[in-house]
């Protein structure tokens, strides 16, 4: 996966193209404050409905708001003024009430699809520039598209494009997750489909199957085929009740995308898709048994917690080792004192 390559899966790069056969999207520029203040790591203070709220304060954030602090004996917490982007703001409202006034956002490449557990009604939708902050400043894949863009691209030796970034706002559309499929493009051939969300099992799928794979299948070859500007890609789609398909996303073919169902050796060697059988490999979870959970689960806890339980900073479970140690040791010198207090 090249850089180039991660370019022109930006959504302002595709979205003229397909835009007949995607939904209807609005892109606006992102200002500086805007990315500045989405990338500050202290406090979460929402903006875009005139009010204060009360957080806990933090010392490590630069954020250039005002701030009426209110210290008192026994907690440092204070009354923080939200940070205002007046013309942004009304750049935002205006857009989202041209969507019809409820709006999926996103950034250049990602949506915050593993930050939703933080909204009110745990859903994407968005009413406000405040509701799509909250997502955005709660989202690690937000901050991966803001900081980290090329971060796995085999030509590390280049220098990074120069990247403007943009906030896009998707007419909200009512998305039926067993209608949601990704597809891998090799060489500009389909060589797989794999269900999008393959942690549950949709018997319509089962039944459908060959239906489904023939009309992406004709899907690609009528509009995605030859149009893009790469030749190696991953693009999602939707169908539809009425069996019609949407273009829904592009992604570049790489690790940086999810691979879903087949595994990047496979897609990358040719193993079990397309080059070894005619047509595409399609794959599908085929019953309940082997349904599994929300790979998003893990964005709802602690990151200290998940790096513990996977082993992936040696220093916090080197330090929770010590810890743990510790209290034993002095769980055993108290009870030792317990033994030797006269009866």
């Amino acid at each position: 996966m090249k850089k180039e390559q991660v370019v022109n899966c930006q959504f302002s790069v595709w979205y003229p193209i397909f835009k007949k056969h995607t939904i209807k999207s609005l892109i606006l520029p992102l200002p500086q404050n805007v990315i500045d203040y989405l990338l500050d790591d202290g406090t979460l203070v929402v903006s875009g409905s005139d009010h204060n709220t009360q957080q806990t304060h933090s010392n490590n954030s630069d954020l250039d708001a005002e701030e009426d602090i209110q210290w008192s004996d026994d907690e440092t917490t204070a009354t923080v003024t939200a940070p205002e982007f007046p013309e942004f703001s009304s750049k935002v409202l205006e857009a989202i009430n041209a969507l019809g006034g409820r709006v999926f956002p996103k950034l250049n490449w990602s949506a915050p699809r593993d930050a939703n557990w933080i909204a009110l009604n745990s859903s994407l939708q968005c009413h406000s520039l405040s509701d799509i902050f909250l997502l955005f400043k709660s989202s690690d894949f937000i901050t991966h598209d803001l900081t980290q863009p090329f971060l796995q691209c085999s030509d590390q030796d280049s220098p990074d494009p120069v990247i403007n970034y943009e906030l896009v706002l998707r007419k909200w559309s009512e998305l039926i997750p067993g209608g949601e499929f990704r597809c891998f493009v090799k060489e500009n051939k389909l060589i797989a489909i794999s269900q999008r969300d393959y942690t549950q099992y949709y018997q319509h799928i089962l039944k459908q199957e060959e239906q489904i794979s023939q009309v992406i299948q004709d899907f690609f070859n009528e509009h995605i085929q030859y149009n893009f500007l790469d030749e190696d890609f991953v693009f999602d789609v939707y169908r539809d009740s009425q069996g019609r398909v949407w273009l829904i996303d592009l992604n570049p073919f790489g690790e940086v995308t999810d691979s879903l169902l087949f595994s990047w050796e496979e897609l990358t060697s040719g193993g079990g898709t397309a080059q070894q059988q005619e047509g595409p490999a399609f794959r599908y979870t085929t019953s309940e048994v082997t349904v599994q959970p929300s790979p998003c689960l893990s964005y709802r806890i602690p990151r200290d917690f998940v790096d513990l339980s996977t082993g992936e900073d040696a220093y916090k479970l080197i330090d929770f080792l010590k810890l743990k140690k510790s209290q034993q040791e002095e769980s055993e010198e108290e009870e030792e004192e317990e033994q030797n207090v006269p009866q």
